[in-house]
């Protein structure tokens, strides 16, 4: 899973939880309004946001959240 970490310049530093490694990909490569935490899937040579697994993570992350908020 390709993963948006952050931006640094003309580039998207991108979390490939696969391989356990960071990879930059130039933000021309990648679909304009794309954000940090947006899960990418890759088009021959464009990197397109994957709306359905980004909402699954960050419905993910909520449940987390709240589950942590209510342990403390």
């Amino acid at each position: 899973m390709l993963i948006i970490d952050r931006f640094e310049g003309d580039y998207a530093v991108v979390e490939d939880s696969e391989n356990d490694a960071n990879i930059n990909i130039r933000k021309e490569f990648i679909e304009e309004g794309a954000k940090e935490g947006d899960v990418l899937a890759l088009f021959e040579t464009f990197y397109m946001i994957d709306q359905a697994e980004t909402k699954k993570r960050r419905e993910e992350i909520l449940a987390l959240e709240k589950r942590i908020a209510k342990d403390s």
